[in-house]
């Protein structure tokens, strides 16, 4: 009996996927459970994994082809099996381990011409001048301010899809590179009597050398670069550092690292900072918020997210409602989301919903940095790593020692719009004071 390999349902709002890698070939037995395949949404790439030991028989969609839900994606059966893909794609699927089973949004379509209340072109509409988009062609055209009556679709139906966009996207930089190697035309009036050299408003992009090498884009890095621009583009970013001793968080650490190890559960400094922030943004429910231009939306739940380095990249696991964790809870999460990240095994609702994000530099040796904003969220905090240094401590009587302890910076970059240098200060203030003062 040959069963449908189905595109899964990837999360609220995700309506298409793009095959990233097929892990096996037609012919390969692959066994219950194992990975078959490797799925690239907007936000997250994971492994899917076969429902049912078989033999895939056949391979409908490519690597690199994105395509809509419940896509059958191709054939687990028997090698000798000839079948074709059932018309009914509602049939169990062989993929079901990174499915997440929530409601598909309906795809919508950018109106070119729409403008809001303040001006701002690319509001979403139902006008069909240029057919339905995914909400992920809608934002790159609005984030790059792109004509998409430009761009010859090629998905069902001439459908604009994202690799429609990338490569549209790529063509104009090519343009645009060759318009900057070509030599600019004769100068045939006298120079002007003006002394001065204005600077023009726009430069062209710097040619390649011809020497260079290309080394063409992931998905995940054009994801992270789109996101990081856009970022610097909306909020004005402010960052204020701070110091922290983190001795008490240390010799804590030290005398629970045994008992929790016993559990199964590595404890290590994430896991206290995440704790920290929460107790803070408890306090100061306004850096726990998001800018809109009528006013603040106040999140009640405070999903803090990890920024996590993977071998592609960056990708931002959210432990939804931390402020319901202890300590060992707290691990526990950090452990799973931090292992299934390196291995591909998010979900996409796993990478999404977060209020505030914690990236933890410090685990290369970067003692600062002022990092970006992950929008919609006000700020972020960034630990430098933790070093025992020496510092001036006063006792209560005012006199003065040199001491070791073990140090670390702590940056909080914030949203101006949002907070002022004094609510931001007082905000780390609390993270610094839970961190020297664990018990």
């Amino acid at each position: 009996m040959s069963i449908n390999i189905i595109m899964p349902e990837m999360g609220e709002g995700v309506i298409e996927g793009t095959v990233s890698r097929w892990l096996k070939q037609v012919g390969d037995f692959v066994d219950q459970d194992e990975p078959l395949l490797e799925i690239e949404t907007d936000k997250v790439t994971t492994e899917a994994a076969a429902e049912e030991a078989g033999v895939l028989s056949k391979i409908l969609i490519p690597e690199g082809e994105t395509v809509a839900v419940g896509t059958v994606l191709g054939i687990l059966g028997d090698s000798s099996d000839d079948s074709q893909p059932s018309p009914k794609v509602n049939q169990t699927p062989a993929i079901t381990k990174s499915a997440v089973q929530e409601p598909i949004l309906e795809s919508v379509q950018l109106d070119l011409n729409a403008r809001d209340t303040n001006g701002q072109i690319g509001q979403y509409s139902r006008k069909r001048d240029v057919g339905w988009v995914s909400p992920v062609v809608a934002r790159m055209a609005e984030e790059h301010n792109l004509d998409l009556t430009q761009i010859n679709g090629t998905g069902k139906k001439g459908r604009i899809t994202k690799r429609d966009v990338v490569a549209y996207l790529e063509t104009v930089k090519n343009d645009q590179i060759a318009v900057a190697k070509e030599p600019p035309p004769p100068v045939t009036h006298p120079p002007s009597p003006i002394t001065h050299h204005p600077i023009p408003a726009t430069q062209p992009p710097t040619p390649i050398p011809a020497s260079s090498d290309f080394l063409p884009h992931t998905n995940l890095r054009r994801q992270i670069a789109d996101h990081m621009v856009m970022s610097k583009r909306t909020s004005p970013h402010v960052t204020t550092v701070f110091e922290a001793d983190f001795s008490a968080v240390w010799a804590h650490r030290a005398a629970n690292k045994a008992e929790f190890a016993a559990k199964g559960v590595k404890l290590t400094f994430t896991p206290y900072l995440i704790l920290a922030i929460t107790h803070a943004l408890q306090r100061h429910p306004r850096v726990n918020s998001s800018w809109q231009d009528d006013g603040l939306a106040l999140h009640r739940s405070i999903n803090i997210g990890m920024a996590t380095a993977i071998k592609e990249g960056l990708i931002v696991p959210v432990i939804k409602g931390a402020d319901g964790y202890n300590l060992l809870g707290m691990s526990r999460a950090v452990n799973d989301l931090a292992d299934r990240a390196r291995e591909n095994k998010l979900k996409p609702a796993e990478v999404v919903g977060g209020t505030f994000t914690l990236t933890n530099h410090g685990v290369s040796g970067s003692l600062f940095a002022t990092p970006i904003i992950n929008q919609p969220q006000c700020g972020i905090l960034g630990v430098g790593t933790i070093q025992k240094r020496v510092v001036v401590v006063t006792d209560e009587f005012d006199n003065d020692a040199m001491v070791i302890r073990p140090m670390a910076y702590l940056s909080f970059t914030f949203d101006h719009r949002i907070l002022d240098g004094a609510s931001a200060d007082h905000f780390v203030a609390d993270i610094k004071r839970e961190i020297e003062t664990w018990t």
